[in-house]
């Protein structure tokens, strides 16, 4: 089996970052985006500090949304800052994708020809991720300081867990800190009211798995994660009541759950067909698209029991019914519920 290997970028590391914005003093132009917004906004704050301590309106100046008049925003730049050493000007969310022309040329002059005095940040979340292929982008790249922020790897985001908690006055495992973000996802902001919540209930001082379990908001990728658990150790009853639960959420159509459960058995297969193929651990868990060996680990054992024929026959019913779902008007509930008797019956 060949496994092509894709060119890892560098990730972001942020307490260097700090470090350097507080020794060398803010640069004159950033580009920030990536999905870990409560890291992005931590630096941002530190970088609006650092610009203007006092955080004067007067030397601060903001333009938010997709719409972004370039003339205002070269007369924001090119004024002078006042009461402060230097000005900060923040475009956050400004559609940049769309930068066609005479905009375009425009920002391209303005990006040019920033002032020694002046820091220009654009900010960009999830929904207006920079496209590096349009012009716009390509130049706001060439002259920035770009930063993309990344979710956390394994070590970091569980001492950073950890660290909330004793914030809190609590302590837990590092493997129910593990937990957590399995059942939860890495994103900070979103971790950090479970975080909360868990700790308001603990009775103790120690925060157990049971809290995390009685508290915790589940990502339906934890439940799909659990669900092929399940059918892999032939507890169907409990595999049943899980896509029930499932079902019962509105939120979840049949459709997105069976994506998900596709995504999963597809997992499984290239998971069991790498270590088959004696492939490393690092390229398995970067061709599956796991980010921590904890859900490696846990991947492995859902695959252990099955064959690769009955993994590649799954995945096959999977797409099977994705299609018949998406096509034949038939109800995708019944659907998924027939899947999951004929996946039960491969195991």
């Amino acid at each position: 089996m060949t496994m092509a290997k894709k060119e890892k970028k560098e990730k972001l590391n942020y307490n260097a970052e700090i470090r350097h914005l507080r020794e060398q003093g803010p640069e004159r132009l950033y580009m920030l985006y990536g999905p870990e917004d409560y890291l992005r906004e931590a630096f941002l704050t530190e970088l609006r500090s650092a610009c203007v301590p006092t955080q004067d309106d007067f030397s601060c100046q903001r333009f938010n949304g997709p719409g972004l008049d370039m003339g205002a925003l070269g007369e924001a730049v090119d004024m002078l800052p006042f009461f402060s050493e230097r000005r900060y000007v923040e475009v956050r969310d400004y559609d940049i994708n769309a930068c066609r022309d005479a905009d375009s040329a425009r920002l391209r002059d303005i990006l040019a020809d920033v002032p020694d005095y002046c820091t220009l940040c654009f900010v960009f979340s999830a929904a207006y991720a920079p496209d590096g292929r349009t012009a716009a982008v390509k130049a706001l790249k060439k002259c920035a300081h770009c930063m993309e922020f990344s979710e956390q790897d394994q070590a970091a985001l569980g001492r950073w867990v950890q660290n909330r908690f004793r914030a809190l006055g609590k302590s837990v495992d590092p493997r129910d800190a593990e937990y957590l973000i399995f059942l939860s996802g890495s994103r900070m902001n979103a971790l950090i009211p479970e975080i909360e919540k868990a700790a308001a209930y603990a009775a103790g001082e120690r925060v157990t798995r049971a809290d995390i379990d009685a508290t915790a908001n589940r990502l339906p990728e934890a439940d799909v994660f659990e669900l092929t658990d399940c059918i892999a150790g032939r507890r169907f009853d409990a595999a049943a009541k899980l896509l029930a639960d499932l079902l019962g959420d509105k939120t979840n159509h049949p459709i997105m759950l069976n994506a998900l459960i596709g995504q999963q058995l597809r997992r499984m297969y290239a998971c069991k067909a790498g270590q088959a193929a004696r492939r490393s651990r690092a390229d398995i868990m970067e061709l599956c698209g796991v980010r921590y060996d904890f859900i490696y680990d846990k991947l492995t054992a859902a695959a252990r029991p099955f064959t690769l024929r009955q993994l590649a026959e799954m995945v096959k019913l999977s797409a099977e019914y994705d299609y018949r779902m998406k096509s034949t008007g038939q109800d995708p509930k019944a659907l998924l519920l027939e899947l999951f008797a004929r996946i039960a019956a491969e195991a």
